[in-house]
């Protein structure tokens, strides 16, 4: 199993209408890919929110072929739309895992 996760910190502005549009949107298109079998959206604790509030997002796919093909295929296409919707209130950075 791989775990492909993105860490973001999100301008305190917009965390409310962020959260609603990865639950809303974004996670139900990154599954649509048909690339990864399930999503996870969680928050942060015990961290100093006065600059943004911190969440991870991560998508498990069954192969490092699958999230291979989503970063090839589809990322880019994912990211600009995030950056359409939230511009620049949001800083976000990415690791792959393998799960033991």
């Amino acid at each position: 199993m791989i775990i492909y996760n993105v860490t973001i910190k999100v301008d305190n502005t917009a965390a409310e209408a962020w959260v609603e549009w990865m639950k809303n949107e974004h996670i139900a298109d990154v599954l649509a890919t048909g690339l990864f079998v399930d999503a996870r959206l969680s928050r942060l604790l015990e961290q100093d929110d006065s600059e943004g509030i911190t969440y991870i997002a991560q998508y498990f796919a069954d192969t490092i072929e699958q999230y291979q093909e989503y970063i090839e295929n589809h990322a880019i296409a994912m990211r600009e739309k995030g950056f359409k919707a939230f511009g620049g209130k949001f800083a976000a950075f990415r690791t792959v895992m393998e799960v033991l």
